[in-house]
């Protein structure tokens, strides 16, 4: 579905490091074609970090999904969300560059707000990152009514956010909504009485696991 999108984005890379490749292995120098391979196998790893895989999407209407695969490294209570007023519980997934890098809706709604801050690019796993690094930000208003936030984290390795929906958009649980080029962080933000289902170093995948269940 989104292939086409993910091709876009790894085109510029692929094009550049199957350039590379065939200019060093070409050459009539031994040591420039170990050169070479490198850049052949930096191909390969491309072509595996912009893996897109089809995942089949749990029917529970109670369910709330990860938005990211990756590992959990922090669930928290936040006295304030940074997308509505009051207390929001916050699942932090940590993405490491063998991770499909595609985003997911967690839930059914309508993107009603998107948010794009610049900053710096402090190691994904840091707190700190959730603040002070790039990111972008999403308003969901969920079916259920509420508002659902998520956060795309830029991270040390990680330089740029993609996002394939606009504000307006009406969005089902599992779908794509864009993707973060190489280690990074995304962060989901729930109403507090929403009840978690998974803990701190569990691996998740977008789309798939169940992060939370609806009151």
């Amino acid at each position: 579905m989104k292939d086409s999108l993910l091709f876009r984005e790894a085109f510029p890379i692929a094009f550049a490091l199957a350039t590379l490749s065939l200019i060093f292995l070409l050459l009539p120098f031994k040591p420039a074609k170990f050169v070479g391979v490198f850049f052949l196998l930096a191909l390969l790893f491309l072509f595996y970090f912009f893996r897109n895989p089809e995942r089949t999407i749990p029917t529970d209407p109670h369910y709330i999904l990860a938005p990211a695969d990756g590992k959990i490294v922090e669930i928290k209570m936040e006295e304030t969300s940074p997308f509505y007023e009051g207390k929001a519980t916050k699942i932090s997934i940590f993405l490491s560059i063998f991770d499909v890098h595609v985003n997911r809706s967690p839930v059914d709604g309508k993107i009603i707000k998107k948010e794009y801050h610049k900053g710096i690019f402090l190691d994904a796993r840091n707190p700190k990152a959730s603040l002070l690094n790039e990111r972008q930000d999403w308003w969901i208003q969920s079916t259920k009514g509420c508002i659902v936030g998520i956060r795309q984290i830029a991270g040390f390795i990680a330089r740029r956010l993609v996002s394939w929906k606009e504000t307006g958009e009406t969005i089902k649980r599992g779908e794509r909504i864009g993707m973060i080029k190489f280690g990074s962080r995304t962060e989901l933000f729930l109403p507090s009485d929403c009840i978690v289902v998974v803990h701190n170093g569990e691996k998740v995948e977008a789309g798939k696991t169940v992060v939370a269940k609806w009151p």
